[in-house]
């Protein structure tokens, strides 16, 4: 498995070998000693999520506070733009973003670490995305920024017109009403965190 440091600290992407023949095509799409690796811990898997979307789809920024949830994410199904978004304040990177494709061709996974936003665009109908979690959801600790906020500038296929958001996602405050509050999470505690 290739194994690539993304431009946000703390995430990954994963590339696994293909072995394709007249029958199909088999990869690893997960295993525990590159991540570990290249994270530096084990993914503690607590939860494993799967969702399909429409084409057009925006879901997310989505984040969860410290301690957050550790995300390993990849595409079984289509094809989306996963985005990761660095939200943790006093990053060097805060908040700016990665982008990498997944899809059913190349079995890309990404590694998002707990404090980071997620995002995703689907690019084909019916794209299915799957997640493997180091916590549990729960609804007291996620946390949602407008997708679309322009200092964000995330950068969506002009080609699919406006994104389909969802209601959450359409009322979700910017990045700077949730700095102004003081709720993002920041990069010391993200950074204690993994020590």
């Amino acid at each position: 498995m290739h194994v690539r440091p993304l431009a946000i600290p703390g995430s990954f992407e994963f590339t696994p070998r293909q072995f394709d023949d007249n029958r199909g095509s088999f990869a690893e799409w997960y295993r525990f000693e590159p991540l570990e690796e290249a994270v530096g811990h084990r993914l503690d898997l607590r939860q494993a999520n799967i969702s399909r979307s429409a084409k057009g789809v925006l879901r997310g920024i989505h984040y969860v506070d410290l301690p957050g949830q550790g995300k390993y994410v990849t595409c079984a199904y289509g094809a989306v733009l996963d985005f990761v978004v660095d939200i943790r304040v006093g990053s060097p990177t805060f908040g700016q973003w990665d982008v990498v494709r997944l899809d059913d061709k190349d079995r890309r996974a990404i590694y998002i670490s707990e404090g980071l936003g997620h995002a995703y665009v689907a690019l084909e109908e019916d794209s299915i995305v799957t997640y493997l979690c180091s916590n549990v959801y729960n609804a007291q600790t996620e946390g949602a920024i407008q997708p679309q906020d322009p200092t964000i500038g995330l950068t969506i296929p002009e080609e699919f017109g406006e994104p389909i958001l969802s209601e959450k996602d359409i009322v979700a405050p910017t990045l700077q009403e949730l700095l102004d509050a003081g709720t993002l999470p920041t990069w010391e505690n993200a950074r204690g965190f993994f020590r």
